[in-house]
């Protein structure tokens, strides 16, 4: 399989992202907002008026002072402002604004280690290569039993992450119990950054066909996608399954990154349409190379949102795959982030994107040409699967830790069948 694609980033960054998902915007909000009283706008002059009025009253009034506090009042009226718009549409105060941006750049202050919550407790799932996490002897099966000295009582996810998360150079001692030798131990750790994959579990399966999911559309994807085409590419695959199922978007850019190898250059991949005729935005393919003719197979379902609608809605308008699994969730609007004041955001909708031939995805989703529905059970045990292929290869493991028996992944059975079929056909 030859493949390319271009890194080329453009100044302005949009996004098609899912519900906790976002980038930079590249300019500055705060020139941004002081630039709106330039024009004058009798309606917003009498809106904000009218709004100052109001939160006068209520600071001095209202019974309790500090939930009535001006700065609060504001804060309070800009997630009003943005919230009501639509479901994407949000003010981001400075914790999870920078939160955001973790996100989209898949790096983060951190020990490298990846964990799950098990009957009120706190396990290592693996450390991820090459992190302080691994370096000090981490291991899968380790339970984490404290932080910095404080027991973990009823811990979440959430709350765990935040405190091993942190910024690079910050230590962190965390007390383990590693139950295959029935030993309590602490660890002093030195966070650095991690840089989080979303490519994985790239393989090879029977009759040569490759297999990549992507779990997410960062600023790295691209890249990422790029070296698992490559690997690929060294093991004679002959044609490409990429596993989109419960991908719910990210950064617009990396998709037409990745749509990129299978187009050729200069051809259009999708198109973002603002409120304004002129506000169109056009993504086309960059590389000069060969596009890839290899049969291609996508693998989408009700979780495949936004960023990953806008691969499978190119590739499937052009006749360059085949979409397998279920409709996608139809999530077609772009948002872009504004950086504010005080390491505050907002993230606000400003277009649809559109399919090469005019077809929006919004609130329709991209349809399959073979479906194949999972029920719910069947869903959450592939779900299960993909997320701990280690469990996978072991039934017993699986069961042990699961609770469940592994079941055949029908939709990725059934894109292979479709992959093979394709295959004979174009054979010479």
């Amino acid at each position: 399989m030859k493949s390319s694609f271009s890194n080329t980033h453009r100044t302005l960054l949009l996004i098609a992202c899912g519900v906790a998902l976002g980038i930079l915007f590249a300019g500055d909000g705060a020139r941004i907002v002081s630039g709106w009283g330039i024009f004058p706008n009798r309606d917003l002059n009498r809106a904000t008026s009218y709004v100052r009025e109001v939160m006068a009253i209520v600071s001095d009034k209202y019974v309790d002072p500090e939930k009535s506090a001006v700065p609060v009042l504001a804060k309070s009226a800009l997630h009003g402002v943005l919230e009501t718009l639509d479901p994407h549409s949000e003010f981001l105060e400075a914790k999870y604004f920078r939160e955001l941006e973790e996100d989209m750049s898949s790096e983060f202050g951190g020990i490298g280690v990846q964990i799950e919550l098990r009957k009120g407790r706190v396990w290592v799932v693996t450390p991820m290569p090459n992190t302080p996490g691994e370096r000090a002897g981490i291991r899968r099966g380790d339970e984490i039993r404290s932080i910095d000295g404080v027991p973990l009582e009823k811990p979440t996810t959430t709350t765990v992450v935040e405190k091993l998360r942190g910024k690079p150079k910050t230590t962190v001692t965390i007390g383990l119990h590693r139950p295959s030798e029935d030993r309590d131990y602490p660890v002093t750790l030195t966070r650095e950054m991690i840089h989080a994959e979303s490519v994985r579990n790239v393989r090879l399966l029977d009759g040569g066909i490759g297999y990549i999911q992507i779990t997410q559309f960062t600023e790295r994807t691209g890249g990422e996608f790029f070296n698992a085409l490559n690997t690929l590419s060294t093991r004679n695959a002959t044609s490409l399954i990429i596993d989109l199922r419960n991908n719910p978007g990210g950064v617009l850019e990396s998709a037409v990154q990745v749509a990129g190898p299978f187009f050729k250059k200069g051809e259009l991949i999708v198109y973002t349409q603002g409120r304004a005729t002129k506000d169109r935005d056009e993504f086309r393919a960059e590389s000069d190379d060969q596009p890839i003719t290899a049969p291609v197979a996508i693998l989408i379902n009700a979780g495949s949102a936004s960023a990953a609608e806008i691969v499978a809605g190119a590739l499937k308008d052009t006749h360059r795959a085949v979409i397998v699994g279920e409709r996608s969730f139809g999530k077609g609007s772009v948002q872009t982030v504004f950086r504010l004041k005080n390491g505050e955001g907002m993230r606000l909708t400003t277009a649809r994107y559109y399919t090469p031939g005019g077809v929006t995805i919004h609130e329709h989703g991209v349809a399959p040409q073979v479906e194949v529905v999972l029920t719910p059970v069947e869903d959450e045990n592939v779900g299960l699967q993909l997320a701990r292929p280690e469990l996978a290869a072991d039934p017993a493991a699986f069961k042990e830790r699961f609770d469940a028996e592994l079941m055949p992944d029908r939709q990725l059975q059934a894109a292979m069948t479709v992959l093979q079929g394709v295959t004979l056909l174009t054979r010479e």
